[in-house]
């Protein structure tokens, strides 16, 4: 690796934005592979090349630009990934990482087998397998098992009717999906894990996420559990986090049920569920995500407050531009700490997020959710 390391990052969204920011402090040169010249990061970062993360020809000629090669999402041509790690291209997470994280069926199996609780699920691929997971579970998520997020390619039914018409149309076109039941939540919790490709590792304080039609839309840190449960939240995602080999940040989504937690998904890179860490870490996921990658010491997640909040802001409408609004936002609350990613606007896309840190969770929450109200933000219900 040359001196002044060049890091690449395929994917140019919001999460590649936030991380060229955090890379300028260390003096680290990223590019980008973006689908568009106007994706947030690309519109802000020289040194951008537009290509398709699922071209072979796109990914390789990126990579020849770059040290280490990172990722902003998981939906990337994983064989050609496997390729270029053989022939010498470093991938931090490596391709096999993705291939877990990016498989909800793999990665819900890897997790199980090495002995961490996850949720029970059906593995689906006929309309006879539908209807068994239907008579097992009765009320259950039936889930594709790449490609969905943010609520996406997620279908909450009652029976086996309502199951057999929203998955009818993949089943047909040969997919694999899994079911599983519907849960009695207390709480949807998430703990980030920075590591190194030796091993080195930090796991930041858990934070409880408030879902809304699969979508996040609020952080509140630290998540109000007990003790144990926090402790137990950290333990399953440094073990999630070797379990899949992990290098840089691995997000780890955690259900908090009666009789204590079960590990629902992962992710390979930044996520939703640390953009307050920001402002309420002494480092934030996306530095931590540039150090664990570039394979150079982990700062501290401690946390630099005593509770922050952070609200997504979410299109109302095609019209609604909260870049529009930046002066009502700002003069809401001079506290309040605003991230634009400089996305057009549309109903139900995530368009920027508010953080407020404050000594008290309750009072954080309200100033935040009357910033992203006042940029025009969908309201957050729960």
């Amino acid at each position: 690796m040359s001196q002044q390391p060049v890091l690449g990052i395929v994917g140019a969204g919001q999460l590649a934005r936030m991380t060229h920011q955090a890379a300028i402090s260390l003096a680290v040169e990223l590019r980008f592979l973006a689908d568009r010249a106007h994706d947030p990061a690309a519109s802000v970062a020289p040194g951008t090349r537009i290509g398709s993360a699922m071209s072979p020809d796109d990914l390789r000629a990126f990579a020849e630009e770059c040290d280490v090669v990172s990722f902003d999402h998981e939906v990337v041509d994983l064989e050609t990934l496997d390729r270029m790690e053989a022939m010498g291209v470093t991938l931090r997470p490596s391709s096999r990482t993705l291939q877990v994280v990016a498989d909800k069926l793999e990665m819900r199996q890897a997790l199980g087998s090495a002995g961490l609780p996850v949720p029970p699920i059906e593995v689906v691929r006929s309309a006879d397998a539908l209807q068994k997971a239907a008579d097992r579970f009765g009320s259950m998520a039936v889930k594709r098992t790449r490609g969905g997020y943010d609520g996406r390619g997620v279908f909450l039914v009652d029976d086996a009717t309502q199951a057999k018409a929203a998955a009818g149309p993949y089943l047909r076109d040969g997919e694999t999906l899994i079911a599983e039941p519907l849960l009695d939540l207390r709480r949807e919790l998430a703990v980030l894990v920075a590591r190194r490709p030796g091993g080195q590792t930090v796991v930041y304080d858990p934070v409880e996420t408030l879902q809304v039609d699969g979508q996040c839309r609020q952080i509140t840190m630290p998540a109000p559990v007990p003790g144990e449960i926090a402790r137990l939240a950290r333990e399953l995602a440094s073990a999630a986090a070797e379990t899949v080999d992990a290098v840089g940040i691995l997000a780890v989504e955690l259900f908090e049920v009666d009789g204590g937690l079960l590990v629902n998904e992962l992710a390979a890179r930044p996520h939703n569920s640390g953009h307050h860490t920001i402002e309420a870490a002494v480092t934030s996921q996306f530095e931590n995500h540039v150090r664990a990658v570039l394979d150079l010491p982990l700062g501290s997640p401690d946390a630099t407050c005593g509770a922050a909040v952070t609200v997504n802001v979410i299109g109302r409408d095609s019209e609604t531009d909260p870049r529009c609004r930046l002066e009502q936002g700002l003069a809401a609350d001079p506290g309040a700490h605003i991230h634009l990613y400089g996305k057009t606007p549309r109903f139900n896309r995530k368009l920027g997020h508010v953080t407020v840190c404050h000594d008290q969770a309750a009072e954080a929450q309200a100033r935040a959710r009357a910033v992203a109200d006042a940029l025009g933000s969908l309201e957050v219900t729960g």
